[in-house]
């Protein structure tokens, strides 16, 4: 694609207002599995060392589309009732380049059997590389081309709050505190708020099931999600209870766009996941996003979670 188009495709992708809140802030259409990817007092998990990881790929058939790589790790601490956690996220997109370490920290206000209500702070930096060399544009010496080496780096931080029942998960949250009343900039990752709810049902003999909705917003734009998802179990007839197998979800969002995801449990605290989105946008259609994960559960030996079994602590909560 010539330079002139594919800067064109990226700016129309930025400001138009019929798109999901894509590049200013990082988006991972399995955000359904791992919510503190946007909200840091999701990592307040019981007890057990919490590893992920995804890779998408988006844009597909664009030279230049979006890759980004997600890491995360979190571990929750009993005795305190507190967990901190570490994430890197690379966002790369032609020429520009994003680096957004940050460490977490959350606490949980109350844990009971009934509910539990857990507050989040994430701190860090978010760096954007623009590497001019490597643009290869079809005339040398256009005078609108920069083709200079730039970086910028800027404190981040993330704030969040998240209520959990047997049933119900709701929370809300606000992303890159820094940027708030700031005009926005394309080189810079803008003030996000989300909120969110979601029902889940673990009773079940043979599956479990999750629905939910949740609102993003950044100024004037809003888009609004809905989400489903079933996980299919086998009775094992043990006291640990049954085992989850694989699971299959859907997502639509008011931007006009749907993802399709399916996970597998290769072991018991180790899954698979894969997560397809198409947009519905006249243009874009062919511009497919794919996404893969991996997550993992390490127990501490006196987890009171490994104690109760698996029938009280399923992946999604």
């Amino acid at each position: 694609m010539k330079l002139k188009q594919f800067t064109l495709f990226i700016l129309l992708y930025l400001l138009s207002s019929n798109f999901i809140i894509a590049q200013s802030d990082i988006s991972m259409i399995t955000h359904s599995f791992n919510r503190a990817s946007y909200n840091p007092a999701a990592i307040a998990r019981p007890n057990y060392l919490y590893l992920f990881t995804s890779v998408r790929s988006q844009w597909n058939g664009v030279s230049g589309g979006p890759l980004v790589i997600n890491i995360q790790a979190s571990q929750f601490f009993q005795s305190t009732n507190s967990a901190f956690g570490i994430s890197l996220v690379s966002d790369k997109i032609g020429v520009s380049q994003v680096i957004n370490p940050m460490l977490t920290y959350a606490f949980k206000i109350e844990n009971s059997k009934e509910w539990s209500l857990s507050m989040g702070l994430s701190a860090g930096v978010f760096s954007r590389n623009f590497d001019g060399t490597q643009f290869e544009p079809v005339e040398i010496n256009d005078p609108s081309i920069n083709y200079e080496v730039d970086r910028i780096i800027r404190p981040d931080a993330n704030i969040g709050i998240e209520i959990q029942s047997p049933h119900f998960i709701f929370g809300a949250s606000s992303t890159h505190l820094f940027a708030i009343m700031k005009p926005e900039d394309l080189f810079l990752a803008s003030n996000h708020r989300y909120a969110y709810a979601m029902y889940k049902q673990n009773n079940l003999e043979l599956f479990n099931y999750n629905v939910g909705v949740q609102m993003v917003n950044r100024n004037n734009l809003t888009v609004l999600e809905g989400s489903a998802n079933i996980r299919f179990k086998h009775a094992t007839g043990l006291s640990s209870g049954p085992r989850e197998l694989f699971d299959l979800g859907m997502t639509y969002r008011s931007s006009k766009q749907m993802t399709f995801l399916f996970g597998i449990n290769l072991f018991n605290d180790f899954r698979v996941g894969y997560a397809y989105n198409q947009s519905f946008n006249t243009g874009y259609t062919f511009n497919t996003t794919h996404e893969i994960m991996l997550e993992c559960r390490i127990f501490s030996r006196s987890s009171s979670t490994r104690q109760l079994g698996q029938k009280d602590e399923f992946w999604y909560h």
